[in-house]
């Protein structure tokens, strides 16, 4: 059996320590003992973006990513984005871009140079605000992945994201017909409620974490705001 060795550690502000490790060919950034994600199961996180992608029939979209993780949403959303688009990432944690620069720079190719795309190292939280308050200009999706689901474990901070009055703020950052896309390892049917509750037409997908229908079930809500 291989075995993991670890590659590189990064604190998260206000929570634990991540870990890169590498498993044979894999790598797998870890938080305590619990994979976060790994190079083997990216699927449901790629589609996180193509699924936004192709609910949105904007000809230049602008989209916001909470979270860089590995770069699996973030390339995927470059790869189905419109020649005029814009592709925003809000990354809390420095070493994660260190990491795709470094060890997983074969992963991240030259995507962090495409001008389609830029990197903020900031809490996604404070872009949606500087979308609220006129800052700079409204999303036209809104693409959450910044921990395990709506019962955060990476950072208690991003709990409020997805509370009532973090969902009311998250809609009014989207432009009218706009999309709140958020990835969960599990389904939460209350959580689902509390969506709707916030105003938005809910479309809940079950995704497989592998292609070809393969790995454990995640679950992706898309939220829209009516035009």
């Amino acid at each position: 059996m291989l075995p993991r060795e670890t590659i590189a550690t990064a604190q998260i502000p206000q929570g634990e320590e991540l870990t890169l490790v590498s498993h044979g060919s894999d790598f797998i950034i870890m938080l305590g003992r619990d994979e976060l994600m790994g190079t083997r199961m990216r699927f449901s996180e790629e589609q996180l973006a193509h699924l936004t992608l192709a609910r949105l029939s904007k000809p230049a979209p602008r989209i916001l990513i909470g979270g860089y993780g590995m770069g699996f949403t973030y390339r995927a959303a470059l790869e189905r984005l419109p020649e005029r688009g814009q592709v925003i990432v809000a990354e809390i944690v420095p070493e994660i871009l260190d990491w795709a620069k470094g060890p997983l720079a074969h992963l991240t190719g030259d995507t962090l140079d495409d001008p389609k795309g830029e990197i903020i190292l900031c809490d996604v939280a404070a872009l949606i605000d500087d979308a609220n308050d006129g800052t700079c200009n409204k999303f036209d999706a809104i693409l959450l992945d910044v921990d395990n689901g709506p019962d955060g474990v990476v950072r208690d901070a991003n709990d409020r994201l997805y509370t009532r009055t973090g969902l009311a703020k998250a809609r009014e950052a989207l432009k009218p017909g706009g999309i709140l896309a958020i990835w969960s390892a599990a389904p939460d049917h209350k959580f689902t409620r509390r969506v709707k509750e916030a105003g938005f037409d809910v479309d809940v997908q079950e995704v497989r974490a592998r292609p070809n229908n393969k790995g454990p079930r995640h679950t992706i809500w898309f939220a829209a705001k009516s035009a």
